[in-house]
């Protein structure tokens, strides 16, 4: 399952950076095979065609997730956990996703019926913001007057919010420093304040 999961991740991570490298339209299924040094049959099993590929940002970003929280120090206050990710992932978007991929993706959350895998909640993401929430909340170190569900929901709302005003601005500034001064006053109420402590 593992050597699955792996072939997958590598598939997706290829396509996505040769989406930003050569733009989607000019990247081939053969491109992505050749890069990623794998298969047809491989790409085929996990994917129908390139444009399937588009769903799969979720799982890009659950892996940049995984990659971040294993050299995270686990004595870090869990306030700054929340914005070390935050930053860690948005920095991907701006440097490793077309800004027009990541607008027609959004958007396609909000417009679709069917499958809306940004919003699946048994992904990576969704389990480490609860975890690190619940663990702040015990440490004293994130606010305990809201539930740990609101907390979390306020947080991915100022997560999408970020993304979507950079993508309605075009990319006309940078993601990662607006998201550095943002973010923190967006979600400053999660902090526990030290008179509250």
């Amino acid at each position: 399952m593992a050597g699955t999961n792996t072939t997958k991740l590598k598939i997706t991570k290829t396509a996505w950076r040769l989406f930003h490298e050569k733009g989607y339209n000019e990247t081939t299924v053969d491109d992505i095979v050749a890069e990623s040094g794998t298969s047809k049959g491989s790409f085929y099993h996990y994917y129908s065609c390139k444009d399937e590929l588009l769903s799969s940002l979720s799982d890009l970003c659950d892996s940049k997730y995984e990659d971040v929280v294993k050299n995270m120090d686990p004595n870090m206050d869990s306030f700054d956990k929340l914005l070390f990710l935050c930053y860690a992932v948005h920095d991907m978007f701006e440097q490793e996703i077309p800004i027009g991929l990541i607008a027609s993706l959004y958007s396609s959350q909000v417009v679709t019926k069917g499958d809306r895998h940004l919003q699946h909640k048994d992904r990576f993401y969704y389990k480490i913001i609860r975890q690190i929430i619940q663990e702040g909340q015990a440490r004293g170190e994130i606010a305990d007057d809201i539930s740990c569900d609101d907390a979390q929901r306020l947080y991915t709302l100022a997560e999408r919010a970020i993304i979507y005003d950079y993508c309605i601005c075009d990319g006309s500034y940078s993601l990662g420093e607006y998201t550095r001064e943002a973010m923190p006053r967006l979600i400053c109420s999660l902090k526990k304040s030290p008179e509250t402590n």
